[in-house]
């Protein structure tokens, strides 16, 4: 903000050059000064020998003699080094100046630091430059002020070479070298080294070194000025642009239209239009003429701030001072009003520019087409498009983007596969961000196919997916059933050398283990392992996972024991995973050797291991364990939830202990734990099984004020209940609530109404329920059959029994043991009674 008051101060001057006084900002550039020393570095002293046989004068003419030559002497160099310091080459080169033979000097100094480890010093490394540029020389001499600045050159730098390029400029500074034609052409060298070659800093030591030259009045020409301006405006280090400019209108250097021209543009970027606008008009007070781009830097940072109509009052004016408007005074232009929606006066702006001879460019088209796709109007971004390929211009990359926005935007993604498609028919080059956002889409809308066939041109191509795109793709493609598609993506990108990433391959071992193809997944594991891709807790977890649920308990503690073997701890994830195949298979003393384990390596058991080692003990029947671990998650003000409370709520519905179940569903309630499906079916069927009937069906409205929804499950269970209990018009009741609340009974709810029919004799109702399930398409099984048989039997209709039989047999449902055994029973009445 300090340089801006500084321009407007300077803009407001009544004559040039600009004499208001410049506050430097650049402190750091000033406290370095003062950290400089401006002696010489300290050597050691000559000895007495030395003073002896060697005076100042012979010294420089021994020098003198040396440099002079047309060939470096390495003989003579050997003789003298030893009797000389730096600081006396340092003398002695400066007197003698530049009458020495520039190649022969250049050696010298090679042969003394590489030979003899010889350091001059700064100033004479200076003149060794000044020397080379005045011989017209100026590689070499570009060469070792790279390496000078770099440090790869053995010199005397105050401070241990601390800010070296502050210490070089004000050297160069000293030496008085503005006085001639030579001491420009350095200083030109030295601004155009740090601006091309020492980019990371920012441009800061460019700064600095062009400030300690202008302090000491010393400045580069007119072009390595706009060099300098230019190059801090494209690198968008505005403010240091600003500095600069004001250094150069006060060191009395008058600037031409370029640096006119860079500096309103600076001031256009930094959103500084009204001090760009006195620039210009002080600009033409001096006498220099704006041109072309003068212009359009003027326009353009108008446009860019919605400031039309003064943009166009400047397009009037270059037009009446003979500066005639560019192709990109109109793209500009065009651009502004499609920014503000004029679309019918950039239509218009376009109309002029074609009649003023101008055809429209790519980024004319694609300016229109953007500003149609922002309003979502994509059908009249479309007809640009068309227009644009009319003309022979090829839409790009960048029309492809708007027009992906455009169909967004109309709710019209369906357009975008084809639009891609055409244009890759067309040649055009697409860039990995316009295939990442046509793939996501498709990924997204489970166009999978579409999205792995545009992936794999993608690589064609030699780009590469991002990770988070081809993890979506792999577990989509996984999750549709096309696993092999999936694994060849995979193998696809090893064999172009592409990295894949951990995450993208456990997607793709986690979707083999969700199709049960566990072989496939652990084969992908060693794969990865020989090709020394990285493998994580998830890659081992997810194998061992997919081993659990198909029951090869023993295959996942294999894989434990090689994630141990390569240095990966296993988490509390692992141990759940395997501590429920355990228990699910009913090796309880096994979890239970697994569960101390876990303690013992430090692993902290969450709220899933308690649960799964709970359901293992209320399984086995070991309900005071189970309530063990319970009292242990409460003294350890764990967090607990619906599981481990339906846990020990469902065992003590088992077991009848209804008076436990319901003070545990009251303790839920206090602690704020919702209540699930599975709490209530629980309840219901200990209640049922108590002959509490109608106390459950009570909770079934308990749940619906709850929020719940009884499912087939608690019907079925009161259901069973009033079946027990002979109550069968109760039952008739409770099917007509279901069909209201478009509750279907299942397979088990006929066939328990049909046992509670048949054993009351009625054996039409029990039929006529048969007939039901066949029209709904439930197909009744063993179970259901067996219990007509066992009625038959019973009332003694043998005949009843065996045809129910053959008609059993005819629906492919095979006769089983009790069916077997209940004819037998039939056939043979006094033999089961006597058994009785």
């Amino acid at each position: 903000m300090q340089s801006l008051m500084v321009l407007r101060k300077l803009l407001t001057a009544k004559s040039f050059p600009f004499y208001p006084s410049i506050v430097r900002s650049l402190i750091c550039v000033s406290s370095v000064l003062q950290q400089i020393h401006r002696p010489h570095p300290q050597e050691p002293p000559l000895s007495p020998e030395t003073l002896l046989n060697a005076s100042d004068e012979s010294l420089v003419k021994w020098v003198s003699s040396i440099l002079s030559s047309s060939h470096l002497d390495s003989s003579q160099c050997k003789k003298l080094l030893p009797l000389l310091s730096p600081l006396e080459f340092d003398r002695c080169f400066q007197d003698i100046g530049l009458n020495v033979n520039s190649k022969t000097t250049l050696n010298f100094f090679h042969f003394a630091s590489k030979i003899y480890k010889f350091r001059f010093t700064v100033r004479s490394y200076c003149l060794l430059i000044r020397l080379l540029v005045s011989s017209n020389l100026e590689s070499p001499a570009r060469l070792l002020l790279i390496r000078l600045i770099d440090g790869k050159v053995p010199a005397l730098f105050a401070n241990n070479g601390h800010s070296r390029h502050i210490e070089i400029a004000m050297t160069m500074g000293d030496l008085n070298l503005f006085a001639s034609s030579i001491g420009i052409k350095v200083v030109d060298l030295l601004i155009h080294v740090y601006c091309t070659q020492f980019k990371h800093p920012g441009f800061s030591f460019a700064v600095d070194v062009f400030s300690v030259l202008a302090n000491k009045g010393v400045f580069p020409s007119l072009k390595t000025c706009n060099f300098l301006l230019t190059s801090l405006v494209k690198a968008n280090e505005l403010h240091k642009s600003y500095l600069v400019f004001d250094a150069i209108c006060n060191g009395g250097i008058t600037p031409d239209v370029y640096l006119f021209s860079t500096m309103i543009n600076s001031l256009c970027r930094g959103a500084r239009v009204e001090y760009a606008i006195e620039l210009f008009q002080r600009m033409e007070k001096l006498g220099t003429a704006p041109n072309v781009v003068t212009y359009n830097n003027i326009i353009h940072g108008l446009c860019k701030h919605g400031k039309l109509d003064e943009a166009f009052l400047f397009k009037e004016k270059m037009i009446k001072h003979g500066v005639n408007p560019s192709l990109i005074t109109y793209s500009v232009l065009i651009n502004g009003l499609i920014n503000l929606e004029k679309f019918d006066d950039a239509n218009s702006m376009l109309t002029e520019m074609t009649e003023k001879g101008f055809l429209p460019n790519e980024v004319v088209y694609n300016t229109l087409i953007n500003g149609y796709c922002k309003m979502g109007n994509i059908n009249e971004a479309l007809k640009i498009r068309d227009i644009m390929v009319s003309q022979g211009l090829r839409p790009n990359v960048v029309t492809l983007n708007s027009l992906l926005h455009g169909f967004s935007m109309a709710s019209q993604m369906e357009n975008v596969e084809h639009e891609l498609e055409e244009m890759l028919s067309r040649g055009v080059q697409i860039n990995q961000d316009a295939y990442g956002s046509v793939i996501s889409w498709l990924c997204l809308k489970s166009k999978f196919d579409s999205a792995l066939h545009f992936t794999r041109d993608m690589m064609l191509k030699n780009l590469r997916p991002n990770d988070r795109l081809l993890t979506t793709l792999v577990s989509g493609l996984c999750k549709s059933g096309k696993e092999s598609d999936a694994l060849e993506l995979w193998y696809n990108l090893l064999e172009k050398g592409c990295a894949v990433h951990t995450i993208t391959s456990n997607a793709l071992i986690h979707g083999l283990c969700e199709a049960g193809k566990v072989q496939e997944a652990k084969r992908l594991l060693k794969e990865m392992l020989q090709r020394g891709l990285v493998l994580d807790k998830i890659s081992y977890n997810t194998l061992i996972l997919g081993c659990c649920k198909e029951g090869k308990i023993e295959e996942g503690f294999r894989l434990k024991a090689e994630m141990v073997r390569r240095g990966i701890r296993p988490d509390i994830y692992t141990y759940n995973l395997l501590l429920h195949g355990l228990c699910n298979l009913g090796k309880l003393e096994e979890a239970i050797s697994l569960w101390d384990e876990c303690r013992q390596n430090g692993i902290t058991p969450n709220i899933y291991t308690y649960g799964v080692m709970m359901n293992g003990y209320c399984k086995a029947n070991q309900v005071e364990e189970a309530e063990t671990l319970f009292s242990e998650m409460l003294s350890s003000e764990m967090k607990l939830n619906s599981v481990v409370y339906n846990t020990l709520i469902g065992v003590y519905s088992k077991n009848k202990n209804l008076v436990e179940a319901f003070r545990l569903r009251d303790d839920m309630k206090s602690r704020g734990i919702a209540q699930t499906s599975f709490t209530y079916s629980s309840l219901i069927h200990g209640l049922c099984n108590s002959g509490l009937v109608d106390d459950a069906y009570l909770l079934i409205d308990e749940m619906r004020k709850e929020g719940l929804f009884p499912n087939v499950t608690c019907y079925t269970a009161v259901i069973s209940g009033y079946c027990k209990l002979g109550k069968m018009d109760k039952v008739e009741s409770l099917l007509q609530e279901m069909s209201s609340h478009a509750i279907h009974p299942n397979k088990i709810t006929y066939t328990i109404i049909i046992n509670g029919y048949c054993k009351m004799g009625n054996m039409k109702a029990a039929a006529s329920l048969l007939s039901e399930m066949d029209d709904k398409g439930i197909l009744p099984d063993s179970v259901t059959y067996n219990v007509f048989t066992n009625a038959f039997c019973k009332q003694e209709q043998l005949e009843e029994a065996f045809n129910l039989c053959d008609h059993m047999s005819g629906r492919g449902v095979y006769l089983d043991e009790i069916t077997y055994t209940t004819l037998i029973d039939g056939l043979h009445p006094s033999t089961s009674a006597s058994q009785d």
